[in-house]
């Protein structure tokens, strides 16, 4: 008991060298600690230096202090890929860039019609996959239905409640659907489209992010309790930085639409 506690007693002047242990690795235990506490004091002395390691910053507005973990993938990866969650999540992103970018404009173009979801017997299709789209004028967008004929009245409702203020007109397997004009009330419901789509894109992050913090969780007897802690922390700001860049994504898409 009492060597145990002289190995503690030295622990401040360790960490006052640790500035020394980053790039030389951990001190050696003061003299006289018995090699049955060798490990467990280096082990008190790389969690307090990991600790001290932990680049802090001021949050914005509220003038605390929050930390930012910073993992290196290499170290965990027998516990979690954290690259490959890394890609996920910036294919969350660039697919919503994708979908503000292709399909929400305010002048309207075929592409515009592909992410309607139709609902037939059959299941649930994107409008592209039933029916052939093109743009005959810059006034009118036409969907010819023919090999698909039994799905014309599900797609004509489906654009019709697109939220899109589109109002289709069916002429046997062909549905015209009018532009309509540029005015305010279009802009804003093509904002509102914007948002939604960015809500639905950050359902799918956390998702990802969920999967993710399942799977260290699924390490606890494996490792410490520190280390789940830390890899946790990493995963949720990593998710928060998506996010953040999915708020640029809209906040710029919404600027764009209403002019």
């Amino acid at each position: 008991m009492a060597m145990a506690l002289r190995c503690f007693w030295h622990l401040p002047s360790l960490l006052y060298r640790s500035s020394f242990a980053v790039t030389r690795g951990l001190p050696l235990a003061p003299t006289g600690c018995p090699s049955l506490l060798l490990d467990g004091c280096r082990q008190c002395v790389h969690q307090v230096l990991l600790t001290r390691q932990l680049a802090t910053k001021k949050a914005k507005g509220k003038g605390q202090s929050q930390a930012k973990v910073n993992i290196s993938a290499a170290l965990v990866e027998d516990i979690i890929n954290l690259e490959e969650t890394s890609e996920d999540m910036q294919a969350v992103v660039e697919a919503l860039k994708e979908d503000l970018s292709r399909n929400l404009s305010v002048r309207t173009s075929p592409g515009a019609l592909d992410h309607i979801i139709v609902m037939t017997k059959d299941g649930k299709f994107p409008l592209n996959q039933l029916g052939q789209i093109s743009l005959k004028s810059p006034q009118l967008i036409v969907v010819n239905m023919a090999s698909f004929p039994e799905s014309t009245a599900a797609a004509t409702k489906a654009i019709r409640e697109s939220g899109m203020n589109l109002n289709p007109e069916v002429d046997g397997t062909i549905i015209r659907v009018p532009i309509p004009k540029v005015t305010r009330e279009h802009r804003e419901s093509l904002a509102k489209l914007a948002k939604q789509s960015t809500n639905k894109s950050k359902e799918a992050l956390r998702k990802v992010r969920s999967k993710s913090i399942n799977q260290i969780k699924k390490s606890k007897s494996k490792v410490s309790e520190d280390t789940i802690w830390l890899l946790e922390k990493q995963i949720q700001q990593m998710a928060d930085s998506a996010a953040a860049e999915m708020d640029k994504l809209l906040a710029a898409k919404t600027k764009e639409l209403l002019g």
